[in-house]
C-alpha cells in the first residue's frame, strides 16, 4: 500500500519503549496520519497508569483501553492449562496474550475505518508472527505496519535516543532497560546481562523480580493451599469459591511470596534463533502443577498418554501464533472431552520455590487403594500376571528364537 494512501492507523499500544516512539515516528513517516492507540488490558496493572495522557501527548488522537482480563483467562489461559501445554517448560504467558489483543485491535480498526494496523514487535521476535497471524484471521486484507522492519533504528539504546530527542517520557533508563512483557499470568525479562547465558539472573537484586521473591528470601515456614477443580477448571482456592481470574491473582500472591514459578530458559524461537529469558509465573506454575496432580487420579492411562503427546502440538500452536486455526480448535475439543471427570481437590505445600504434593481427592478417581496395596487383598490375583507376561512377551520370545536359529547357520 502506498504510504500516501494511509490516513488512519490503529496502533497496538503498551506505552513501553517501542510503542512510545512509534506514534511520532508514524506521523513523521506516514504523512502525519491519524494514530489511534489501543491498549488491551490483560492484567498489566500499573503499566496502564497515565497511559492515555502519554498517548495523547505523543500524538495519538485517542486511546482505547480495553479490559480483556476475564475473557483472557477463561478463553485463552484456562484452555491452555487444561491442555497441559508447555513450550520447552515455558508457560506461554506472552504467547496466548497476543491473539486476544490482536483480535480486539482488529475489531476497533474495522469500526474506525482504519487503513492499517501497526505493532511494535521486532523482526527478531515471535510476537510479530502472533500479532500478524491473528490480524490475518479477522482482517485478511488489512495493511500491517511493522516499524522495526522499516526504520533505521537498530537497538534499544537508539530507541532511547529517539525518545529523548522527541521529549517522550520513559519509565526505564539505560541501566534497567530489560525487555519485559507483563500480564496477570506472568512477567518476562530479556536483554542486558541475560543475553550472556553464563550470567546468573539477579534474583536477589532489589527491583529485578516484580511478582515474587527469590526462593532464598522466601519464608522458612511452608504454606499449605488447596485448589478445587470442576471439569479441569479451577473453581475454589482454600475452600472459597472464586472465578478463575480471582484464583490466578490469589495464587500469584501466595506463590510469589514463596518464591514459586521462576524459570530461566534458553528457548528455541519460531524465527530460528535461540533466546534466553527469565520468566515469573507464580500462580501459573501452581495451577499447572495442581491440575496435573488431579489428572493423575482421574485420567485413564491411554487418554493421559495421548493427551501428553498432543500437549506438545498444542503448545507449539500457541507459541507460533496459530491460536485461530482449525487444529487448535480441534485439540481444544479433544482436551475438553478429557476433562469431563477432572473434578476434585488437591492440597499443595509451597516452600522456598518448591511445590510439594500433599493430598488429592476426587469422586472420579481411578486409583484404588484396595487394588494397589502391598498388603493382602481379595481383588487382584497375582497368579494372573504369569499368563499376561507370556502373551505380552511373545513377540520378544519369537524374535529371540529366530535370531538363535539363524546364528547357528
Amino acid at each position: 500500500m502506498d504510504k500516501k494512501s494511509i490516513k488512519k492507523v490503529v496502533l497496538a499500544y503498551s506505552g513501553g519503549l517501542d510503542t512510545s516512539i512509534i506514534i511520532p515516528w508514524l506521523k513523521e513517516n506516514y504523512n502525519n496520519c491519524e494514530v489511534i492507540a489501543v491498549s488491551g488490558n490483560v492484567g498489566q496493572a500499573d503499566e496502564l497508569e497515565g497511559l492515555e495522557e502519554k498517548a495523547l501527548k505523543t500524538g495519538a488522537s485517542k486511546l482505547y483501553i480495553e479490559d480483556l482480563t476475564e475473557e483472557f483467562v477463561d478463553e485463552y489461559v484456562i484452555p491452555t492449562v487444561k491442555a497441559g501445554a508447555l513450550y520447552e517448560e515455558y508457560m506461554l504467558g506472552t504467547s496466548f496474550a497476543r491473539p486476544i489483543i490482536a483480535k480486539r485491535i482488529v475489531e476497533i480498526a474495522l469500526a474506525e475505518g482504519a487503513d492499517a494496523i501497526c505493532h511494535g514487535c521486532t523482526g527478531k521476535g515471535n510476537d510479530q508472527v502472533r500479532f500478524e497471524l491473528a490480524i490475518k484471521a479477522f482482517a485478511p486484507n488489512m495493511h500491517i505496519i511493522a516499524p522495526w522492519r522499516e526504520w533505521d533504528i537498530k537497538s534499544r539504546e537508539e530507541e532511547i535516543d529517539y525518545a529523548e530527542a522527541h521529549n517522550i517520557p520513559l519509565k526505564i533508563n539505560r541501566e534497567t532497560n530489560y525487555s519485559k512483557d507483563k500480564n496477570l499470568w506472568h512477567l518476562s525479562h530479556e536483554g542486558l546481562d541475560l543475553e550472556d547465558a553464563g550470567n546468573e539472573p539477579m534474583y536477589e537484586k532489589e527491583g529485578f523480580l516484580e511478582m515474587g521473591v527469590s526462593p532464598i528470601l522466601a519464608p522458612d515456614k511452608p504454606t499449605y493451599i488447596t485448589l478445587d477443580f470442576e471439569k479441569g477448571v479451577p473453581v475454589a482456592f482454600n475452600g472459597e469459591k472464586m472465578s478463575a481470574k480471582e484464583i490466578i491473582l490469589a495464587l500469584n500472591k501466595v506463590g510469589g511470596e514463596n518464591g514459586i514459578g521462576l524459570l530461566d530458559i534458553v528457548e528455541n524461537r519460531l524465527v530460528g534463533m535461540k533466546c534466553r529469558g527469565v520468566y515469573e509465573t507464580p500462580g501459573g506454575a501452581i495451577l499447572y502443577f495442581a491440575h496435573n496432580y488431579l489428572e493423575t487420579l482421574c485420567l485413564d492411562k491411554m487418554t493421559m498418554h495421548e493427551k501428553q503427546k498432543l500437549s506438545i502440538t498444542f503448545a507449539e500452536l500457541v507459541y507460533n501464533g496459530q491460536w485461530y486455526t482449525p487444529l487448535r480448535e480441534a485439540l481444544s475439543a479433544f482436551v475438553d472431552k478429557t476433562q469431563e471427570n477432572v473434578t476434585g481437590k488437591v492440597k499443595i505445600k509451597l516452600y522456598k520455590g518448591n511445590m510439594i504434593k500433599a493430598g488429592a481427592w476426587s469422586d472420579y478417581s481411578l486409583y484404588s487403594e484396595e487394588i494397589a496395596t502391598f498388603g493382602e487383598d481379595n481383588v487382584y490375583n497375582q497368579a494372573d500376571s504369569a499368563g499376561f507376561i507370556n502373551l505380552f512377551g511373545l513377540p520378544i520370545k519369537v524374535q529371540a528364537q529366530v535370531n538363535a536359529k539363524n546364528a547357528n547357520k
